[in-house]
């Protein structure tokens, strides 16, 4: 189901040099390790306590955030002071000043986390896409002081110190330009082939994205595709792209063939074209095991069980969001699957074929295969209703 996919990108104007290996260094310490929940598009939670706080928070964790972020309705509920600055942050939707939160320590299992400065935005539309209260966003304020190991197939992160590490035999460990969002060169093969800089992003979640002026001077694509148009979700709210497939893409060594594709109008430069290209998200990423050594500017990677997952090219014309528990359709396209079976914004969606668990993810995990009919349940103004959709392949 092409449906909300989330954008975390989130930067900052400190552009910081990699940190070049010191030869002399000793072993890598390991610290702890811990488990993980994937949501839609491979997204990384993690659980994590701040200061004083008995309760833990969800964190999502990503490479594509510049620093580390709360937010603000969390803030707002848990009584913790924000302050005003004249910090810019720009991310897919927006740039705009943020608050702070200064000197934090965070607690994640088996390791303490002291002096750390939280920015802070609104994520209630992230939470109403995962039907879970995002809390916050792990990114460079993390990544930049560990190794970070993350593992797809047992879903833990292991953690160590700054060192000499071995990595995996049968991978191949990439040198990314570091600030603080990872840039890796990638080759895109469509109607020409062409290698260029993208952000290495875990938090977003989709396979792949272009800004469309990278898309338009490049000549990238084949006249013979058919975009289609979506919404999505970022960190400054909701954006509209065109979804369509690549030919191949290239990481490494490693090549995958017909990759579903994001197409953004990149009005605010969040992308930074022409240095930067895009995005490779967390839905491609997710396929390898990952090594994250910002201290040695290095990434690691090893494909694991999910190597050769299908994509994705299920399109369906809507969005759903988790309101007062109840998951709502909205954001209904024109001449989309969705509108030609008569669904309608501020429809509740009681159930899918014979799912009636409430649960926003399993939903679009049924609706994410073309060509299948799906029974929908509706109520819409209090009356039942059943609607048939039938998801779109893209190309």
């Amino acid at each position: 189901m092409k449906k909300n996919i989330l954008l975390i990108i989130l930067f900052f104007p400190l552009i910081c040099g990699a940190h070049t290996p010191d030869s002399t260094q000793p072993e890598a310490k390991f610290i702890t390790s811990f488990s993980f929940r994937q949501f839609t598009g491979g997204i990384i939670i993690v659980k994590a306590r701040l200061q004083n706080i008995p309760d833990t928070l969800n964190f999502v964790f990503d490479t594509g955030c510049g620093g580390i972020s709360l937010d603000s309705t969390t803030c707002s509920a848990l009584g913790i002071q924000t302050t005003p600055t004249d910090t810019m942050t720009t991310g897919m939707g927006e740039a705009h000043k943020v608050d702070f939160v200064f000197d934090q320590t965070l607690y994640l299992p088996g390791l303490t986390v002291d002096h750390l400065n939280f920015h802070v935005n609104d994520y209630s539309l992230l939470t109403s896409v995962y039907g879970e209260k995002i809390d916050g966003i792990i990114g460079y304020g993390f990544f930049s002081r560990y190794i970070v190991k993350i593992n797809y197939d047992s879903l833990r992160i292991d953690v160590y110190d700054p060192g000499k590490i071995r990595y995996p035999r049968k991978g191949m460990v990439l040198h990314p330009a570091l600030g603080n969002v990872p840039v890796q060169t990638a080759q895109v093969k469509d109607a020409q082939k062409i290698d260029f800089d993208f952000y290495f992003d875990t938090g977003a979640g989709l396979c792949f994205l272009m800004s469309e002026n990278f898309l338009k001077d490049k000549n990238i694509l084949q006249p013979m595709h058919h975009p289609a148009l979506i919404n999505a979700e970022g960190f400054a709210g909701k954006v509209q792209m065109n979804l369509t497939v690549v030919k191949q893409l290239k990481i490494g060594k490693y090549s995958f063939r017909s990759v579903p594709t994001y197409l953004y109008a990149d009005t605010s430069n969040a992308t930074s074209y022409p240095r930067i290209g895009g995005l490779i998200g967390n839905d491609l990423l997710r396929r390898f095991n990952l090594i994250v050594n910002y201290p040695a500017g290095e990434i690691d990677l090893l494909p694991n069980s999910h190597f050769n997952d299908l994509f994705d090219y299920a399109y369906t014309g809507f969005s759903i969001y988790y309101v007062h528990g109840k998951i709502i359709a909205d954001d209904i396209i024109a001449r989309s699957p969705a509108e030609k079976a008569g669904l309608q914004s501020g429809d509740i969606l009681l159930g899918i074929e014979n799912d009636f668990s409430n649960n926003i993810q399993q939903y679009r995990d049924i609706l994410q295969f073309s060509k299948e009919k799906r029974k929908l349940i509706v109520i819409r103004n209090g009356q039942l209703l059943q609607l048939f959709i039938k998801p779109k392949f893209i190309s």
